[in-house]
């Protein structure tokens, strides 16, 4: 078994990409992958639901989302917040593990900026910086935008990102919305795209893992990206989440396909 490696999960929002994490970490021994990166430092949260239709006016769509809330600013230094990343998502034998959404990347640039020496400028520099050289790259993404889209749509209006144990609540007050569906669409599909440019961009070799390999084949999937990592393929567990897909969901992703075809709307 080779030496293992740190890894950096890169992905967009619905993708499969916390299954994927959570079995990883669920090995004790690939690191504690958190996404690390999507914390705002003016509020120390995450991108709040408005926060993702920025440039929306409709009050149809807004109306179904969450005022937005203050937070705390976050004054750690560069230095520090770099030091604490590294800390947190390190497991004794030294692999360190995380999970980065191409809108997180101009937070990783910001965050880089402010530390010293730096080697250079761009984000495979950055997380050079950050993280140290030598990151291995593992790309998830999902073929059907449309039902990644019509996922998140539900996450932002419940704010209901996983699902540990419960089944999905049909009752759980989210709304069908064909233009907050394709706002979604249209933010995801450019996410993935500037992934594989990024990694073509930069020479970058990288794992591929779909989002139909790892609902169909849970362990054998966490288990190519544990070979990847120069880890034992036999630690790969049973999955720690429940996949939250329903009926509902997959009423609205049929509905929302045949209004795209009859209004133009994205695919």
């Amino acid at each position: 078994m080779s030496e293992p490696s740190s890894y950096l999960v890169c992905a967009s929002q619905r993708s499969g990409s916390t299954l994927l994490v959570e079995s990883l970490r669920a090995t004790t021994v690939a690191g504690n992958p958190e996404e690390y990166f999507q914390y705002l430092p003016s509020t120390s949260r995450s991108p709040q639901p408005r926060q993702w239709f920025e440039g929306i006016t409709d009050e149809s769509v807004l109306s179904l989302l969450a005022p937005l809330e203050q937070g705390i600013v976050d004054t750690r230094t560069s230095e520090q917040w770099r030091d604490q990343l590294r800390s947190l998502g390190k497991t004794p034998n030294g692999v360190w593990g995380g999970k980065l959404m191409w809108n997180q990347v101009p937070l990783v640039l910001d965050r880089a900026a402010g530390l010293r020496d730096r080697s250079g400028e761009g984000l495979r520099a950055a997380l050079d910086d950050i993280l140290g050289p030598g990151l291995t790259f593992v790309h998830v993404f999902r073929g059907d935008v449309v039902a990644q889209a019509v996922s998140m749509w539900r996450a932002v209006q419940t704010q209901v990102w996983r699902d540990d144990a419960t089944p999905p609540n049909l009752h759980d007050g989210a709304e069908y919305h064909a233009d907050g569906i394709a706002h979604l669409v249209r933010i995801l599909s450019e996410q993935d795209r500037q992934w594989r440019w990024w990694f073509e961009a930069e020479g970058l070799d990288h794992v591929d893992v779909s989002f139909d390999d790892l609902v169909r084949n849970p362990q054998a999937t966490v288990a190519k990206v544990l070979i990847e990592l120069g880890l034992d393929p036999q630690l790969a567990p049973p999955p720690p989440l429940k996949r939250q897909s329903d009926g509902r969901s997959r009423e609205w992703v049929e509905r929302y396909r045949e209004e795209a075809a009859e209004k133009g709307l994205p695919l």
